[in-house]
């Protein structure tokens, strides 16, 4: 069931959030006119070879990933519901250089929208913290299948709901089975960028925006591995590739997390090994 209502106030969040984190990060033009990219190697590996590719990146936020994956040879448009990380991604692919479109929707309004003009595309893209954000992920997964081209493939490389069962100090205090009900908060998205420092922002770090409280509320939906699989499954498309991995990349989201080589982020050495990110190409 979507909640729309639920939307816009994730909306009014992620404006202010936006402004937040880009605070931190140096010349973001600069940067990617230099030939920088902000992806990583594991999802360059799952999206794999894009070029003559179209591609569409579903919750791309400030477009950086976007325009990164333009340099792998792709046609990219990028989607998401803030207006002000859509205005801040235009005008990067204008200060950049690099051509790209983006368009200001929530992800349910476009699918439709996109169903009616016919646009398809050989790639459907989201990635880190996305899923999240989605009331239904049923209906996310029908919206995907039905922009994909005969052949084409979804790729989804995201933090892993079961580390989101941990509170900062890494004590179990979350549902893992809660994503329909959702998780409500006072304060919406936080700055994470200021939490990971460094590590997120290749561009170079800027102390920026300082002690960020969000004065929206947010709404996350905490869907597991199991639900997602089911929805893309269901909505027709086939699982090719599910893997899981140890580390956050760029993300420091819980207390005493070990940065290594990469900007990866690891538990601290009293905990085990734990899935932090997942990843899933379905087609």
């Amino acid at each position: 069931m979507l909640r729309k209502h639920m939307h816009e106030e994730n909306r009014r969040a992620w404006n202010v959030a936006t402004d937040a984190h880009n605070s931190h990060k140096a010349d973001q033009a600069a940067f990617f006119r230099s030939g920088g990219s902000t992806l990583y190697p594991d999802e360059i590996e799952l999206l794999g070879d894009l070029h003559g590719k179209s591609l569409v990146h579903l919750q791309c936020n400030a477009g950086q990933d976007t325009l990164s994956i333009v340099r792998l040879g792709a046609s990219v448009t990028g989607v998401d519901i803030s207006d002000t990380a859509i205005a801040f991604a235009r005008q990067l692919s204008t200060d950049s250089g690099i051509p790209a479109t983006f368009i200001r929707s929530d992800v349910y309004d476009w699918f439709e929208q996109a169903i009616q003009s016919g646009e398809t595309y050989d790639v459907v893209f989201s990635s880190y913290g996305a899923i999240c954000w989605l009331s239904d992920i049923a209906a996310w997964a029908k919206g995907v299948a039905s922009v994909l081209k005969s052949g084409g493939k979804v790729v989804v490389l995201d933090f892993h709901p079961y580390a989101m069962i941990f509170d900062w100090d890494w004590k179990p205090a979350n549902s893992y089975f809660k994503g329909a009900q959702g998780e409500h908060f006072a304060n919406g998205v936080g700055d994470y960028v200021a939490m990971a420092g460094q590590a997120s922002t290749p561009s170079g770090y800027v102390e920026g925006v300082q002690n960020f409280v969000n004065p929206h509320p947010g709404h996350e939906f905490n869907w597991s591995i199991s639900e997602l699989i089911t929805a893309l499954i269901q909505a027709g498309l086939a699982l090719k590739v599910f893997k899981e991995y140890p580390y956050f990349n760029g993300a420091k989201l819980f207390n005493d997390m070990r940065e290594r080589e990469g900007n990866r982020f690891y538990p601290p050495e009293t905990m085990p090994s734990l899935p932090l990110m997942y990843g899933i190409v379905a087609g």
